[in-house]
């Protein structure tokens, strides 16, 4: 209807789209209004980052990491601690729109394989000393990473936060 497009693309991020059924609506009527096919796509600057996302209505934050890491990675895993909750505007991530509290839980590897997603062209398994250095800074810092080692190496560390 005079929309001068090819393809109409879309973020989506369960924060402020809702459930997948409603995004998939909302697709579908843009697409039908307009007769145009709809791709949706997540951009990524391409770096390396721990798998994890927004936390999902209704969903704990211990379920939505499970979640995260299995749709992001393919592996199925089971959550043994929280291990840090920081503001990450405190913690020199690049400046963003908005605030949140991240969460980071140490987890379990319990099964699945290794298969890449929409939002992710790849999967790595890195020791301490081979953390790639173009990490992905708006979700995920050097030190943050160290800590889940720390973490990792002594079980008993209480859960860090600021």
């Amino acid at each position: 209807r005079g929309v001068d497009y090819d393809v109409f693309a879309s973020s989506y991020y369960p924060y402020w789209h809702g459930t997948v059924a409603n995004l998939t609506a909302v697709l579908e009527n843009v697409a039908d209004t307009y007769g145009k096919k709809v791709m949706v796509g997540e951009t990524s600057d391409g770096r390396w980052t721990l798998a994890g996302g927004w936390a999902d209505v209704n969903i704990t934050p211990a379920e939505s990491a499970v979640k995260e890491v299995q749709e992001e990675s393919g592996y199925d895993v089971a959550v043994r601690k929280l291990a840090a909750v920081w503001d990450r505007t405190r913690q020199a991530h690049p400046v963003g729109l908005f605030s949140c509290c991240k969460m980071f839980f140490l987890c379990d590897l319990i099964g699945g394989e290794a298969r890449a997603s929409l939002e992710t062209s790849e999967i790595g398994w890195f020791a301490e000393g081979d953390v790639p250095e173009d990490l992905s800074l708006g979700r995920v810092l050097p030190v943050q990473i160290s800590r889940m080692f720390a973490h990792h190496r002594d079980r008993g560390l209480a859960a860090d936060f600021d």
